[in-house]
This record gives C-alpha cells, structure tokens and sequence, in this order.
C-alpha cells in the first residue's frame, strides 16, 4: 500500500499533469503554434506542363483570443512565404462558437487576407459557417453570405458553385469552387440537400484542359468525377481532438474516412487540410493549426 504521502504526490502530479493538458488544448496549441505541412500528388489527370504549388488556408475561424488580427496576420506572412503559385481560401472564416472573449468580423481581417500573394491570384470558397453566420442568407438559401461579401470587398473572388478558367504559364487549367454541403443545416446531415451543386460546377468547365475541385467538406469525394485532378478540402479540422492519428468526433458522414491528409481512391486524389482555427469548442490537441501546401504534378 502506498503511504499518505506518495498517494499526495501522485495525485498532485496527475492534477498538474491535467491542468497542463487543460491549458495547452486551449492555448498553447490553437493559439501558438503553426506549422506548413506539404503533401506530393501525383496525378495522370494533371495534363499541364509543369508542376503547381497551391498554398491553402483552411476554417480560420476568427475570434479572440487564438485567432485574432494578430494571429491572421503571422498566417498571411508564413502563407506568403511558402512559393505558391496559388492560395486557396476553403471556408468558414468567423467562428461562431460561444467561447469567444471578442467576436471578430470578417471585415476587421480581410484587408489582412487582401495580403495575400501568389501569381496566380487568391480564390476563395465558402463553408457551412459562413452560412450559419449570416442569418438572413441562411432564411433564404441563396445568395452570397455576409463573409464571401467582405472577401469580394478587398479585391478576392469567391467561387460558388463557379469554375473559372486559370491563365498559367505552364498550361491553363480549371478551378472550380463548390459551395457548402452543409449550408443549410446546423449539423452535418447528408438527408439535408445543401448549398453545393457539382453537376452545374462541372458543366461549366468547357474543354479538355485540367481541373482542380474545391469543396469545404470532404464528403462529396465520394462522388466527385475522374475528370477532376485534384480535390481539396478542409472542415474536418484533424477532428480538433487527435490521438494517434484517430479522432473521436469528425464531422464528416464518413467517419475516419475523409479525416485528414492525402487520400486516393480509384486513382483519383484528395487532401484535407487539418485547418487553422476552432469550431465548437476552442481546442485543439494532437491536431496543430496548419498553412497546407500541395505540390501537383503529373
């Protein structure tokens, strides 16, 4: 049996050890750290000349104190400096959780995010927050939200269910940019029809020339033609909670499936960036903000 003493110091050593675990998932990860996690596609569908460097910055969500105009700003810097040829905004840009000390509205960033460069411009998309954000867009299910008009207002285009034909010196190429899947509903339910529509995107694209999808969720990969090179996507934030690579709560109808990372099946490709804010509950462990970085090549 062991004495008062050590049963003391054990139990003082595991409430410390817990108060540590407590505070660094509610600052020191979210709020401190960030990290540049590049992934290699190779894709035979990539049919132009050279390879493409896209830089993405995923579910910023907004809000003090992890992510505050300060916090925006470093992520502009390092995105900056990562070579892109492209930078892709994937959604959700406020949070709309409760534990905030400062709401923060897009409007206060965007001149930050107008910041941005890359050669081949800065495209954005938007995510099921920026819907749930905008009370009257939500009521009427159309339109663009409060969010893809502060986008638009510094100078950066916001693809919904549009694709737009990429003048590159290496070959041009198609980017399409769907809108969210889970617009219209408070949680991730496929029953519910959301704001995306994937056959009008697609038949926009009017020629041969290659094409990258851009979707918020990762869920419409299920279906997403081979005519497309490459998917990317965010919203799944790693699960915000990451424990050896498996995450106990992922937004996602498909579980671990579409967590996070690069993804093949049946020769067709997906990344799911791991993301940069909070959504729900300001945490994040085992799962560190991320500027992801994609090298496609054919």
């Amino acid at each position: 049996m062991p004495s008062r003493r050590a049963f003391l110091k054990g139990l003082l050593g595991a409430t410390l050890a817990g108060l540590s675990a407590v505070f660094y998932s509610l600052r020191i990860e979210p709020g401190w750290r960030l990290r540049v996690r590049t992934w290699r596609v190779k894709s035979p569908a990539w049919g132009a000349n050279r390879p493409l460097r896209l830089v993405m910055l995923a579910d910023l969500h907004v809000g003090i104190p992890n992510m505050g105009p300060d916090r925006v700003a470093e992520i502009v810097d390092l995105a900056n400096r990562q070579g892109g040829d492209i930078i892709l905004l994937m959604g959700d840009y406020r949070a709309t959780h409760s534990y905030q000390s400062r709401r923060v509205e897009l409007a206060e960033v965007a001149p930050l995010l107008a910041g941005l460069r890359a050669p081949l411009g800065v495209h954005a998309i938007l995510g099921n927050h920026d819907w749930r954000d905008d009370y009257e867009a939500f009521a009427r299910k159309t339109g663009t939200v409060r969010a893809g008009r502060a986008l638009e207002a510094v100078g950066i285009p916001v693809l919904q269910n549009r694709s737009v034909r990429i003048l590159a010196p290496g070959g041009d190429f198609w980017l399409a940019g769907l809108d969210s899947q889970a617009g219209f509903s408070y949680e991730f339910v496929p029953e519910v029809p959301g704001a995306d529509d994937l056959p009008g995107t697609l038949a926009q694209i009017t020629d041969d020339a290659p094409a990258i999808l851009l979707a918020h969720e990762p869920d419409i990969f299920a279906k997403v033609p081979d005519r497309f090179a490459l998917t990317l996507s965010g919203h799944t934030h790693r699960g915000q909670i990451c424990l050896f690579g498996w995450a106990p709560m992922v937004p996602s109808a498909f579980g671990q499936r579409y967590l996070y990372g690069l993804i093949e099946e049946a020769g067709r490709w997906l990344v799911v960036s791991g993301g940069l804010g909070c959504s729900g509950i300001p945490v994040r462990f085992g799962s560190p903000p991320e500027i992801t970085v994609v090298d496609l090549s054919a």
